[in-house]
């Protein structure tokens, strides 16, 4: 053992920066949860400030907003777990019957190109898109004599605008998971399949629909782990006051109390909050994904 270690020593170096910049980013940054247990003052730093134990999470607890922040961070993850199954599921299933090879690669480049483009990009076009006085949504709608919307700006609408515009930039990136595990079914399977007269509907229910099941499973369940994850980004360059009642998530209320508001304290103690639910979650998630589809990291 120790004669492999050191005849694989440049291997383990190459590994060294990403090392130290895990330890800089990820592991420095937790000496400052200190803050969530004190009366942070940043002219005193961490060791100067006083302690006040639980004050900060009891203070949040207290909030009337901390239930609809609740509220709103997980009915908007849930739907974006639940079409983030179905759509990308359907969209793989729709392109496997494809025999166009050309023709698929094109729909595929298609729609997996908004995963490479970030949320500022996406969000200009949106408000450009779904404006209710020159955006062309509206104008669609405005041929049917129907009023303009204001997508970005009801909360009645708010919360399915995130939702779908989430998909239209992910869905790509599942899509092309989908097809790969589709890859690995048997296609003896649809020929026996085509000689006893299924068709092609009973092909997809009998034999691709079981070939995947695995992977569909074991998505699912890793996602479970992102339910308080409502996706800062996209809200954060979609949002206004006019849609906190329907759109402020968790990490957008923790941004607006710690960086605006400067109450670090309390900031720090959802953010605490937040991150030992996550962990119960992925470790849920994982366990889950052992069970059901075999799926383990070590």
């Amino acid at each position: 053992m120790k004669r492999s270690t050191l005849s694989n020593w440049p291997l383990h170096l190459l590994l060294l920066p990403a090392v130290i910049l895990l330890l800089v980013y990820c592991y420095g940054p937790m000496f400052g949860i200190v803050i969530a247990f004190q009366k942070f003052i940043p002219a005193k730093g961490f060791l100067g400030s006083d302690w006040i134990g639980f004050d900060n999470f009891r203070y949040i607890l207290s909030l009337s907003d901390m239930r609809e922040i609740m509220w709103n961070t997980v009915y908007i993850s849930v739907m974006k777990i639940i079409a983030g199954v179905i759509v990308p599921l359907t969209v793989s299933l729709l392109l496997n019957e494809i025999r166009h090879r050309l023709f698929k690669r094109g729909v595929q480049t298609l729609i997996y190109l908004p995963h490479f483009l970030s949320w500022v990009i996406l969000g200009g076009i949106l408000v450009d898109i779904l404006s209710p006085s020159t955006g062309i949504v509206n104008a669609f709608l405005g041929l049917f004599g129907i009023n303009p919307v204001y997508f970005l700006g009801e909360n009645s609408w708010f919360p399915y605008v995130l939702v779908i515009s989430d998909i239209w930039k992910e869905f790509g990136f599942s899509t092309i998971i989908y097809l790969a595990a589709l890859t690995g079914i048997n296609p003896s399977l649809y020929e026996a399949a085509v000689m006893d007269g299924a068709s092609r509907i009973k092909q997809i229910w009998h034999i691709t629909l079981p070939g995947i099941r695995t992977i569909v499973v074991l998505l699912m369940t890793l996602s479970l782990g992102n339910v308080l994850n409502a996706g800062f980004e996209q809200v954060f360059n979609l949002y206004s006051p006019q849609v906190y009642d329907s759109g402020d998530i968790i990490d957008t209320y923790v941004y607006r109390m710690g960086l605006i508001s400067a109450q670090y304290g309390p900031a720090t103690a959802i953010g605490l909050f937040k991150s030992v639910i996550s962990l119960v979650l992925i470790s849920t998630t994982y366990y889950l994904a052992y069970k059901f589809a075999k799926y383990r990291i070590f």
